[in-house]
């Protein structure tokens, strides 16, 4: 394992993934901590920025082009930009179980799954984890 292919990319790719790794690891503090705290909303909001960077940075990577610059995974980006003001306004208006839906399917789909096809042989998240 080596962060050399990372750090060597364009500065998107390491601002991406970065903050894509801190809001994974915070994501699961959010799932085992009691919810409805001071520090759950804390960590929350920190959380909603992170998200935020991941999605923004995305438009500056554009190794899979599918329409000019842009591939598939722009679109969940665009999804997440949605997506993440829709699920803070639920936990506002107290509509926890519609906020606690979102949020998962943004842990779920944004990090986990998104995450897992960075490992792809011929990324950079694949050579940064296996070495090749």
């Amino acid at each position: 394992m080596s962060l050399a292919p990372l750090l060597e990319a364009d500065p998107a790719i390491p601002l991406h993934a970065f903050a894509a790794m801190a809001a994974f690891v915070l994501g699961l503090v959010q799932f085992a901590a009691p919810k409805g705290t001071l520090p759950h909303r804390t960590i929350g909001w920190i959380w909603v920025v992170l998200m935020i960077v991941v999605a923004v940075s995305s438009f500056w990577i554009n190794k899979i082009r599918l329409v000019g610059p842009f591939g598939p995974i722009h679109l969940l980006s665009i999804f997440a930009l949605v997506m993440l003001p829709l699920a803070v306004w639920r936990a506002h208006t107290h509509r926890v179980a519609a906020h606690r839906r979102i949020m998962i399917l943004m842990f779920a789909g944004a990090l986990v799954v998104a995450g897992l096809f960075t490992l792809v042989p011929g990324r950079i998240m694949h050579r940064v984890v296996f070495g090749m």
